[in-house]
């Protein structure tokens, strides 16, 4: 059976958060997110099964205030295989202090991964 023959099979989600506390810079807190959410595992099963991680399917969702803030080739850029398709949508946190007025900007993250099994 080839790749092509096989159907696409959900097996990771993991979520992350991340922030910028001063800069209110989208792109530095969504890339904070994916690695947030990358570290919470150690994913064995493409060495120990023999499966290319390239060969990997990653949906990238980001949630912001500004989804149209946020570059998202260069988030795209945080995960270190696969084909990664990134995708912003409204949602997220910014939290305003109106004492020193700056905007705090939080960002989350879901990576569902699939593979050709």
């Amino acid at each position: 059976m080839t790749t092509a023959d096989k159907t696409l099979k959900r097996i990771i989600l993991e979520m992350g958060t991340g922030n910028d506390l001063y800069g209110e810079n989208y792109t530095k807190a969504a890339k904070r997110a994916v690695q947030d959410a990358i570290h919470h595992s150690s994913i064995i099963l493409f060495k120990s099964l023999g499966i290319d991680p390239q060969t990997m399917q990653i949906e990238l969702n980001l949630a912001s205030q500004n989804p149209d803030a946020i570059d998202l080739d260069a988030v795209a850029q945080e995960l270190p295989y696969g084909q990664v398709t990134p995708k912003a949508v409204k949602g997220g946190l910014n939290i305003h202090d109106p004492d020193t007025g700056r905007t705090s900007v939080i960002v989350n993250a879901g990576i569902i991964v699939r593979l050709p099994l």
